[in-house]
């Protein structure tokens, strides 16, 4: 029986979780995660999904805040047959990543070599993709460059939100492991190096890509929307007020020659609503906004909120450039700020 160590910190990780420790192929011998953050408005201090799952199960867990030579100590402790890691959010060196004699395998949520990086869901989703899925991959030091054991794709269907997609791919994880973890303990699973030609890559998201150019097609804006919610969410000025976005879609040519008997003014011009959205214009076809959000209120349908809210046609909503969420090289990373010394 193989002993396995887990790395994870967050609750996608929990179906493969689940599935090691019944599987009846190994015991999960520890669980390493994140330390407990402060959340939500209260910014009260609480264990993440993996912790409270495996302490309910008796199964030790460490919470390291940064993985260095003590913490491999204790990972070579545990003389592990088998690493896995998702969604960890820790940089393993080689000394970490060759602790196990199978090897340390990590599931990321895309069909590499496609968006490698830290937020492969919603740009998949935002980009307007119809499919993404979960590769099981060994883990190397570039960044999701390891050679690939198998995937196991899932579909993305036009109003699927990030969070939809992220359910989906949390359950695909377990038809994959299921076929690849008997065949790496025999050792007979065959790893296919990644082409690197054709890898892309995503990056962490902020809050200021969820701005909106209203000039670019209804499909792709549409899709932003969906991708990015509900972090970091997207949303526009109406009436002078900033106004959160849940939910889009961009309805056919013939359904809103049905609806729309005028010309429209431009990109980013109400042009009236229907029974299921507040219907606006854009560089090419019609954006159709499914569910709203005004300051201090709850995400409605749209028919809902524009009984409180009420935006009539030709009501312009302003254009943003929106951030790039793909690229064909790493992103940069993020500056940390410091410190002013003298300001101690």
């Amino acid at each position: 029986m193989l002993k396995i160590v887990f790395m994870g910190s967050d609750a996608i990780a929990l179906p493969a979780l689940e599935w090691l420790t019944t599987s009846g192929l190994g015991e999960v011998v520890a669980a390493f995660t994140q330390p407990d953050r402060a959340v939500g408005r209260g910014q009260k201090v609480q264990a993440n999904a993996i912790k409270l799952w495996a302490q309910a199960r008796g199964l030790g867990v460490l919470q390291p805040p940064r993985f260095g030579a003590a913490e491999q100590q204790q990972l070579a402790g545990f003389k592990p047959d088998l690493t896995l890691v998702m969604a960890y959010g820790h940089i393993l060196k080689q000394d970490a990543i060759d602790t196990s004699w199978l090897g340390t395998l990590n599931l990321h949520t895309s069909i590499l070599p496609k968006y490698r990086g830290a937020s492969p869901i919603q740009t998949a989703t935002a980009c307007g993709d119809r499919e993404t899925g979960v590769t099981l991959m060994k883990l190397v030091l570039a960044l999701d460059a390891g050679p690939v054991a198998d995937v196991e794709r899932v579909s993305i269907e036009p109003l699927d939100t990030a969070t939809e997609v992220e359910t989906k791919l949390a359950q695909a994880c377990v038809p994959l492991l299921a076929r690849c973890v008997p065949a790496i303990a025999a050792e007979t699973q065959v790893f296919t190096p990644q082409n690197a030609s054709d890898a892309t890559f995503c990056r962490r998201l902020e809050k200021a890509d969820g701005v909106l150019d209203f000039s670019a097609p209804a499909t792709a804006l549409a899709a932003r929307i969906n991708g990015l919610n509900p972090w970091p969410g997207c949303s526009v000025v109406i009436n002078g007020q900033p106004v959160k976005l849940g939910l889009a879609d961009a309805p056919s040519d013939q359904e809103m020659c049905n609806i729309i008997r005028y010309t429209f003014p431009g990109p980013g011009a109400v042009v009236g609503h229907d029974a299921v959205g507040l219907l606006v214009a854009t560089g090419q076809g019609i954006l159709r906004l499914r569910k709203l959000q005004r300051p201090g209120g709850k995400l409605l349908p749209a028919g809902e909120f524009l009984r409180g809210f009420p935006v009539t046609p030709g009501t312009l909503l302003p254009s943003h450039p929106m951030p790039a969420l793909v690229s064909p090289v790493p992103f940069p990373r993020p500056k940390v700020e410091r410190a002013d010394p003298s300001a101690l």
